[in-house]
C-alpha cells in the first residue's frame, strides 16, 4: 500500500512551478515564503502527473490519465524520472 502525496494540484497545463509556499501561477500564498523551496518548473509527462521532488507536491494534468484516479496507488514520478 502506498502512501497519498501530501497535497495533490489539478492543474490545465503540462508546465508546472512550484516554490512549496504559494499556489501555482501567482496565486494566493498560504505558506510564507521562507517555508518554501527554489522555485523549480516541472513538465507532466504521458504518465499524466509529476511530483515536486522538494516538497512531494503532486500535479496531475486535469483529463489525463491519471486525473481520477487513486493518487495511493500512484508510484512517485519526479521529472526526468523513469517508471
Amino acid at each position: 500500500m502506498s502512501i497519498p502525496p501530501p497535497e495533490t494540484i489539478l492543474v490545465d497545463h503540462a508546465r508546472v512551478s512550484c516554490d512549496g509556499a504559494s499556489n501555482i501561477r501567482g496565486g494566493a500564498s498560504f505558506t510564507p515564503a521562507a517555508l518554501g523551496h527554489p522555485r523549480i518548473y516541472l513538465e507532466i509527462d504521458e504518465h499524466g502527473y509529476v511530483d515536486c521532488g522538494y516538497c512531494d507536491r503532486r500535479f496531475v494534468l486535469r483529463g489525463g490519465p491519471a486525473d481520477g484516479a487513486d493518487q495511493a496507488s500512484l508510484p512517485d514520478i519526479s521529472e526526468g524520472a523513469s517508471i
